[in-house]
């Protein structure tokens, strides 16, 4: 009986080993989705009242989780009765983040018109700022879901051949820290301001430690979520173009011989604004006539 006890400590511990192993490798293939994440939720989680920005990224978390709980077991699924279906997801998944990195780069680039301003937050109603703050919740758990496809896909094809045990931990974890991790971190960035406001205000000395600090943390907020909105784009054709380095061997046997990251952003920036061309043709082509 005891013999059987250790026998059965030492299997879990073999597997705690695998899982470790794995779930390196898997988080290293997703930490570039992850950092694009990271910037599109903070961008996401920002521009609410003071008050709300902690609410509202709460019920993001919420429909967050709820979008892993959705897509696990079909991607479990698929993994084990169609796993071709797996590389299909991540070509189709690295179109969309090679187009969305193309597309933050042409409108960084090239002057383009903007919706008519809307009031200020602190000018609407109570009605238009639940309004508002719906459609940004809605907009943001819908990303997530776009983005948590391609983390839980990605994540499955490094672990791929193992067993389906191992699968379900391994990717189960990553899920999770896609979702504690991130908003943990977007929770803190969006209240940077807010925390640097106390820091200045909790003495009455001028130029004290305390105000520097404070005044370092509101100042730097608006850098912080430019920053990485940049990394995310980079991180986007990073992703993009190691996808289809790794998933299509025509691809993988014409860059062989180039650095990595070099030939994944190559990738990344040539297949994003060719799906970029071809989707702007196709909304000039279909424009409905304006009456």
């Amino acid at each position: 009986m005891a013999s059987g006890f250790f026998a059965l400590l030492d299997d879990i511990a073999t597997l705690m080993d695998d899982v470790s192993v794995m779930a390196k490798v898997a988080g290293k293939k997703t930490a570039g989705i992850l950092g694009d994440d990271l910037a599109v939720n903070a961008e996401k989680a920002s521009g609410f009242m003071s008050d709300r920005e902690i609410p509202v990224l709460w019920k993001i978390t919420k429909g967050s989780l709820l979008n892993k709980v959705i897509i696990l077991p079909i991607a479990f699924l698929l993994s084990a009765f169609v796993p071709i279906a797996i590389t299909v997801i991540l070509i189709i998944g690295g179109l969309y983040l090679a187009y969305e990195g193309a597309e933050k780069i042409y409108e960084y680039f090239v002057p383009h018109t903007h919706e008519e301003e809307k009031p200020a937050l602190q000018n609407r109603s109570e009605e238009e700022l639940v309004a508002y703050e719906k459609e940004k919740v809605k907009s943001a758990i819908l990303t997530d879901f776009i983005l948590s496809v391609e983390i839980i896909i990605i994540a499955l094809g490094a672990v791929t051949g193992e067993e389906l045990v191992n699968q379900i931990i391994v990717v189960s974890i990553i899920a999770l820290v896609a979702t504690v991790g991130v908003y943990g971190i977007v929770a803190l960035i969006v209240r940077m301001d807010e925390f640097g406001a106390k820091l200045i205000n909790l003495n009455e000395e001028d130029d004290s430690f305390s105000d520097k600090v404070g005044i370092f943390l509101v100042n730097a907020l608006p850098k912080v979520i430019k920053g990485l909105s940049i990394i995310g784009t980079i991180a986007l054709l990073l992703v993009s173009g190691g996808i289809f380095r790794h998933n299509l061997h025509v691809v993988h046997d014409l860059f062989h011989s180039w650095p990595g990251m070099l030939a994944d952003l190559l990738l990344g920036l040539v297949v994003g604004f060719v799906v970029f061309l071809i989707i702007m043709g196709g909304k000039k082509i279909f424009k409905p006539e304006s009456a």
